[in-house]
This record gives structure tokens, C-alpha cells and sequence, in this order.
């Protein structure tokens, strides 16, 4: 046999077995990562069974649901405390009312006012959205006690009452602009400041703009002397 062909042959022979064995590599190379990717797999299904079980996980998740139950106990304790609407309360009601809160904004009117009855609308809108705050009102004609007691002279006039102790007021509009078109968000930032309220960030701000129509005054004197 020729030499060179000898050698050829063998040379090819010896290409073969490399490519051959190259291709069985690449399949190895192929299953191992097969099988990395499956035992991942199952070690993640392992991890997340595991997650699932872990007495740590299940605490927070009990710690959590207790937390949300006494908050709405809480809210519910409020609510049969008058929490949560803006009610109309008597002379006889005022002190139980203002000391079985920690906080309490009781607003003295008179029914003929129209500032009373502005104040009214507004803090009608707080109310619901507050209610870690009391909101209450009453009639100055019907509880001169309160009135000389707290020394109440121009209406309307919003007393802050915290523990049961008047801390701050609000005379009139003098603090919301001095105009009758203040809006709720006006006053809510004002009892926000006066720490009476808390910031309500998620919920939809209420704005009433009332610059548009025209105000009817009242030919009551807004601002008579409550005596």
C-alpha cells in the first residue's frame, strides 16, 4: 500500500475519533446543565415549601393579623364613642363629650349664622375621614354655661379640647383667610398643623371651591357679641 495514502488514511481516521469524541463531550456538557437546571428547579420548590412552613414567616403572618384586628377594634371603640360623624350635642352632653376623648373639636354656632353654617359644611367633611378625632357642635343660645365658662364672644368659634382641656381655638375665619370661600383642605392643614388632626396622604383630597358662585350674606351680624 502506498505510503501517503497509508498516512491519509490515518489522519482521518484520527479527525473522526476527534470530532466523535467532541460531540460526545458537547452532549455531556448538554445533560449536566440539563440536570443543574432541574436540581435548581427542585431546590427552589424545596425553598418555597420551606418559606411556606417557617415559624418566622407564620409569626409575622399572625403578628400582622392581630395587629389589623385590634385596629379595628379600635376604630369600632371610636365609633360607639360618637367617633366618625359630626353630631349636634347639648349642654348636659359637653363635659362627658369632651373628656371620654383625647381629642375633641366641638364647634359653638348659632343656627342663624351663615359663617356657622359654612363651618358646619366643612367640618362635616372631616369628620369621617378622622376619625381618631371627635367632631362635635353646639348651640351657644342653648349653652351659656360653656359660653361665659369659656369665654366665647364672636361665632363661630371652634374650641380644641384635648384630654378634656380647651388647648386652642379658632375665631371666626381670622386663621382660614378671613373669607368665606376657605376650602375643607384649607382648614384640615390648619387642624393638621395644630396637631388635632392626622395627614390623610392616600385619600382623595375634598375641595370645594366656591369662588365661582356668589356668596348671600346673611343680614344677621356674623360676628355678634353670643351674649
Amino acid at each position: 500500500m502506498d505510503p501517503n495514502t497509508v498516512k491519509s488514511t490515518l489522519s482521518n481516521l484520527a479527525f473522526g475519533n476527534v470530532m466523535a469524541a467532541a460531540a460526545r463531550d458537547y452532549q455531556k456538557e448538554l445533560l449536566a446543565q440539563e440536570k443543574s437546571q432541574t436540581s435548581n428547579s427542585n431546590n427552589e420548590e424545596v425553598d418555597l415549601d420551606e418559606l411556606m412552613d417557617d415559624p418566622e414567616l407564620e409569626k409575622l403572618h399572625a403578628d400582622r393579623i392581630a395587629a389589623l384586628k385590634k385596629e379595628a377594634e379600635k376604630r369600632e371603640a371610636m365609633k360607639r364613642q360618637g367617633h366618625g360623624e359630626y353630631r349636634e350635642i347639648t349642654e348636659g352632653d359637653f363635659l362627658g363629650e369632651v373628656t371620654r376623648s383625647e381629642k375633641v373639636i366641638c364647634h359653638f354656632y348659632h343656627h342663624e349664622f351663615y359663617r356657622c353654617k359654612i363651618m358646619d359644611k366643612h367640618l362635616k367633611t372631616l369628620a369621617p375621614k378622622h376619625l381618631d378625632t371627635k367632631f362635635i357642635k353646639l348651640d351657644a343660645e342653648n349653652a351659656p354655661f360653656f359660653v361665659t365658662k369659656l369665654g366665647i364672644k364672636t361665632l363661630p368659634c371652634v374650641i380644641l379640647f384635648r384630654k378634656g382641656i380647651a388647648t386652642d381655638r379658632l375665631v371666626g375665619f381670622q386663621d382660614l383667610g378671613g373669607k368665606d370661600d376657605f376650602s375643607t383642605r384649607t382648614l384640615e392643614i390648619l387642624l393638621t398643623k395644630k396637631g388635632f388632626i392626622s395627614e390623610k396622604k392616600d385619600e382623595e383630597e375634598d375641595e370645594y371651591d366656591e369662588s365661582r358662585r356668589k356668596v348671600v350674606r346673611s343680614s344677621t351680624n356674623i360676628d355678634s357679641d353670643s351674649d
